[in-house]
């Protein structure tokens, strides 16, 4: 576990220990190294997570949309307190069938943390440490524009996430910036311009 002082406000976390994961099939290990060595560097995504069924929809959704391989998936989830050894067994619980999901799916390696603190400010703290390419975080789906606009974490995480946030809203799609939208398709976090809200509908 580790403690650090930001202003006056501090920043707990534990690093969630996952079980480490190798290819079953003989060309997996092959392939996922061309991939890598193909693209250089595989790009830094971050999930929010926590145990409700938005969270899982958002994780599945960047599996299926964003994550390939060579990419790594940095989940996080916010707690109330990282001493808390229940808490901790759950997210570890949590994160590790999601990692399994996520190698199996993709061969997309994954890191683990739990974080103590609110959720929005966790998440942008995270998203700071880690510069990932984009943030993928569930909401509950109270209305495409009210999930964004009500003072909620996505709000929140929409205003001051620095990285690329993505708002899975259950049944509806996904919503982005125009920034972070350029930044995704061209799979490289790039500073373009002001922010304007841009909204997709998924089939």
């Amino acid at each position: 576990m580790e403690t650090v002082e930001e202003d006056v406000e501090e920043y707990s976390w534990r690093e969630v220990v996952l079980p480490r994961l190798v290819p079953v099939a003989p060309d997996a290990s092959a392939e996922l190294e061309r991939e890598t060595g193909e693209r250089r560097r595989g790009r830094d995504l971050l999930v929010a997570v926590d145990f409700g069924p938005n969270s899982k929809h958002a994780f599945d959704w960047a599996l299926a949309h964003i994550a390939r391989m060579a990419d790594t998936v940095h989940l996080v989830h916010a707690v109330s307190s990282v001493h808390n050894e229940i808490v901790y067994e759950k997210s570890r619980e949590l994160m590790e069938d999601l990692a399994i999901e996520a190698f199996k799916t993709l061969l997309v390696r994954t890191n683990a943390r739990i974080v103590e603190g609110e959720a929005g400010k966790v998440i942008c703290r995270e998203a700071d440490r880690l510069k990932p390419a984009a943030v993928i975080l569930g909401t509950r789906g109270r209305g495409l524009i009210q999930s964004v606009l009500q003072g909620s974490v996505s709000e929140y995480c929409f205003h001051n996430c620095k990285a690329a946030p993505i708002i899975i809203v259950p049944g509806k799609g996904w919503i982005m910036s125009l920034q972070k939208l350029v930044n995704s398709l061209c799979f490289e976090a790039r500073k373009v311009g002001e922010l304007f809200l841009f909204v997709v509908l998924s089939v």
